[in-house]
């Protein structure tokens, strides 16, 4: 009788939930700058709590790089793959390997091109970018009073978020509001702050005058202050806007240094990439685009923003 009860206490074992298969989801990283760090330690965390395994792949901001890992995690077959694609034009290749494959597909952060024509068993999980640079922009204009000049600082323009945000800043300068702004010149700073520092320098260099620097995101705007600074034009009252509400970002802020940053949420992109995986992995309905909001963040609600990101 006891062997009997020994053999149904292991049975018992072998079938109970926590000896369930554990999902293994792979994560492609276009890389691992600040804000991307944040979303892929939210991965993480949420894939622990979930009992999931992740496997990080960084693609240092090689196309072909990713493209090969990806193709590694599909011969792996791997439950699902999260990807954060260094370039957006790429994605229907991504796409189309991955379901193929016939596994599990969620895009994060960075919208893909083919975002219309996404097939079921794919989903996105990122903030909406025409929310970014506009209010971005409008808070420019509010502080401007709708008048003067500013220099733009774009994100890799092979990336649809930095197309998207440059955009926003566009059309906000063409409201009535805002349309005494003019823009007097736009550079690819690829989301680098050493490059945003360098392209401003040569822009003070130049003798060029602005009343304010729109960045599409805070590392571009923290170099930017940099080179006002080295270059000794900087003054309290100095405008420079960035998007992300990194730590560096809001701690310049808090310093009086940086004027507006729009909170994107990426540990709240990396947990929701998870989730929608494992309902995928589960035949679960998930929405095409899951929805992480952008919120406004000046020096009046920097608290509330304090140990977000």
């Amino acid at each position: 009788m006891k062997k009997l009860l020994t053999a149904a206490a292991i049975s018992t074992t072998l079938l109970s939930p926590m000896a369930a298969h554990a999902e293994k989801i792979g994560l492609a990283m276009a890389q691992l700058d600040t804000f991307l760090t944040i979303l892929k330690n939210g991965v993480l965390e949420s894939g622990k709590k979930s009992g999931a395994t992740v496997q990080v792949e960084d693609a240092q901001n090689d196309v072909g790089k990713q493209l090969s890992q990806i193709q590694n995690l599909i011969a792996q077959k791997v439950d699902a793959i999260i990807v954060n694609p260094v370039d957006t034009d790429v994605t229907p290749k991504i796409t189309k390997m991955v379901t193929d494959a016939k596994i599990p597909l969620i895009y994060v952060n960075r919208k893909p091109v083919d975002f219309d024509k996404l097939p079921a068993g794919v989903a996105v999980v990122a903030s909406d970018e025409k929310v970014s640079g506009t209010v971005q922009t409008q808070e420019v204009c509010r502080i401007l009073k709708g008048k003067g000049s500013i220099v733009v600082l774009m994100g890799e323009l092979s990336n649809e978020a930095a197309r998207t945000r440059t955009k926003d800043i566009e059309d906000v300068l063409a409201t009535k509001e805002c349309s005494g702004i003019k823009i007097l010149d736009k550079r690819e700073g690829k989301w680098d702050r050493t490059q945003g520092q360098d392209i401003t320098t040569n822009w003070i260099t130049a003798g060029m005058k602005f009343d304010a620097v729109i960045a599409n995101n805070d590392e571009m705007a923290i170099g930017a202050i940099n080179a006002l600074k080295a270059t000794k034009k900087w003054t309290p009252a100095s405008l420079v806007a960035g998007i992300d509400a990194t730590p560096d970002a809001l701690a310049s802020m808090k310093s009086g240094d940086l004027k507006v940053t729009v909170f994107q949420n990426a540990a709240g992109q990396g947990s929701g990439s998870i989730e929608a995986a494992l309902k995928l992995i589960k035949k679960q309905k998930v929405e095409r685009f899951v929805n992480v909001p952008f919120e406004l963040v000046t020096p009046a609600n920097l608290s509330k923003y304090a140990a977000k990101n």
